[in-house]
């Protein structure tokens, strides 16, 4: 990372503690970063609620992400390449697709919690909601953008039409396909700790641990929460950006 890069958020850090110093703002509304850092050092050795530690919360909330992500997974990237393979198959699933997609995965969260309960099944669906989307359409895409010319090419090498799809179609549309994921992850991340807040009423979650930082009015651990949060989100991105320039290496 280039050392400019760091320029900005040190910039920011410095207002914010200014504005705080100064007391532009009531400590009721806005804590400087230097008690964010107490707080958040609160949350790794006394946890919130008390006893309840800010790792725990965080593997918890990723183990529901795993789950609704992967599923997502399974289902949006076969049926995006069929669904860019195949013509009859796309008039048949757009209109159902638009008309999902634009409800906030939030919307879901009363059915969730009535078809699944208050626990890992509805949380893992409202992620699967949330990540489904963008996998799909972007899968579809990225099959759509393949060349036509390398389809044609396979055919007249007699290739099969499950040979077309996994040597042709799924290799050409693979960088849409990582896009599709990176942001499925980053919406799915969101949807998941916002779920939280709502629907997760007692045990750990990020999500669960602000509200509950929230109703002990312990502003400086909310504010650590979120920190927590976007480090741990802009860590997976991370994580997926050096995996899809392993993967695109022949690009």
């Amino acid at each position: 990372m280039k050392k400019g890069s760091f320029l900005l958020p040190v910039l920011f850090l410095c207002v914010w503690q200014l504005v705080c110093t100064l007391g532009l703002l009531p400590p009721s509304k806005l804590t400087s970063p230097l008690q964010v850092c107490l707080g958040m050092k609160d949350l790794l050795t006394q946890g919130m609620p008390p006893g309840f530690l800010l790792p725990m919360h965080a593997l918890y909330s990723l183990e529901r992400v795993l789950y609704g992500f992967s599923l997502a997974l399974l289902l949006g990237v076969p049926l995006g390449i069929a669904m860019g393979g195949s013509r009859t198959l796309r008039n048949l699933l757009y209109p159902m697709v638009n008309f999902f997609r634009p409800i906030p995965p939030l919307a879901w969260v009363p059915l969730a919690i009535l078809w699944f309960g208050i626990g890992l099944k509805s949380a893992a669906f409202l992620i699967f909601l949330g990540a489904f989307f963008p996998i799909l359409l972007n899968t579809c895409a990225g099959v759509l953008a393949v060349e036509p010319i390398l389809v044609d090419a396979a055919r007249t090498l007699d290739a099969s039409r499950w040979n077309i799809w996994l040597k042709v179609l799924l290799p050409g549309s693979l960088p849409s396909i990582l896009t599709g994921i990176r942001i499925g992850m980053g919406i799915g991340w969101m949807t998941l700790v916002a779920a939280e807040l709502t629907g997760v009423r007692q045990g750990y979650g990020l999500g669960y641990m602000i509200m509950s930082a929230h109703d002990l009015q312990r502003i400086d651990e909310i504010f650590a929460g979120m920190v927590a949060i976007g480090l741990i989100g802009l860590a997976i991105e991370w994580c997926l950006a050096r995996l899809s320039k392993s993967l695109l290496k022949w690009k």
